[in-house]
């Protein structure tokens, strides 16, 4: 197909067989055509990958998108075929939510003219940008634990721990090979057969992806080696509450121990006992019980143990 019969960047939204086969090239990978049209399912995304067809390359891209209103990640899959004319991207509707939107990097390349190669990196361009944009989001949400991590309650914060990390932990599932995939390029390990897709030129720019890649990733490390800190910072403070509820459980056992003794002591019923036939026997044992007690109060307050 001719570049000038259409655009360069041709982007598709759920598309049906028909519709992909009226854009794409005469021949097609069928697990590429499979891949296009399969649907999305939740928890199943694919791992973004690039792959060399000939004269096409067809590759999988996983964006993640960060939900303001729920503080969750969700992932989209791209499905991108480019040719040395064109490039089509399959957009999937999630499960849940809106799909993406892919407007104003497109608009980008329709203005500058760009070829089909260059369409391919201002797209890996664009999804660097939301890693980098996601990590901030990160970050700020291990800030924010930092800050009420002494103020809310347990169960809810230990929620929202495992809530980051099961988004960290998805996030670095994907944003690893989509880093491989653009150090693809860069090592012209994809190429189309006979012709250069990603001239000297393109490939400068896709090291500035790749570098933003790698920012995003060491930028997910830090923001996990934040988020265990303020996890195992919250544990010691569950340990320490813990140490000081057995503290003053221990405190009481104590206090009780002297009167507990001196009950005990009395009430032996044998004879021979020095204070048997006291007069003021009881009252006797009672003093000794309420000043040991006292005692044993000031002794803990002075060591402050309660």
């Amino acid at each position: 197909m001719d570049a000038t019969d259409g655009p360069i960047w041709i982007d598709l939204l759920d598309p049906d067989a028909d519709a992909l086969r009226r854009v794409l090239p005469q021949e097609v990978h069928p697990s590429a055509n499979d891949r296009m049209l399969a649907v999305p399912r939740h928890g199943d995304e694919p791992r973004p990958r690039l792959e060399t067809h000939g004269d096409h390359l067809f590759g999988v891209l996983v964006v993640p998108i960060f939900d303001q209103t729920a503080a969750t990640v969700e992932q989209q899959e791209i499905d991108v075929l480019v040719s040395r004319d064109r490039m089509v991207t399959v957009r999937k509707t999630p499960p849940t939510g809106e799909p993406i939107a892919l407007d104003g990097v497109m608009e980008g390349a329709r203005r500058n003219n760009a070829s089909s190669g260059m369409c391919l990196y201002l797209l890996f361009d664009d999804i660097a940008e939301r890693f980098l944009s996601l990590i901030d989001a990160f970050d700020d949400g291990v800030d924010e634990l930092e800050d009420v991590v002494e103020e809310w309650p347990a169960g809810k914060l230990r929620e929202r721990i495992s809530s980051l990390r099961h988004d960290m932990l998805h996030v670095r599932r994907v944003l690893a090979p989509t880093r491989d995939a653009a150090r693809q390029v860069l090592d012209d390990r994809v190429e189309l057969e006979g012709e250069e897709l990603f001239p000297r030129e393109i490939e400068i720019h896709f090291a500035d992806a790749y570098d933003k890649l790698l920012r995003a990733a060491d930028g997910l490390d830090l923001s996990r080696d934040l988020l265990a800190g303020v996890r195992d910072y919250h544990q010691a403070q569950v340990a320490n509450d813990q140490n000081e509820v057995m503290k003053r459980l221990t405190v009481i056992a104590s206090v009780l121990l002297l009167p507990t003794f001196i009950v005990g002591l009395y009430g032996q019923n044998l004879k021979g006992i020095p204070e048997f036939g006291f007069r003021y026997g009881y009252a006797w044992s009672w003093a000794m019980i309420v000043l040991t007690t006292i005692a044993q109060l000031i002794y803990f307050r002075r060591k402050k143990w309660i």
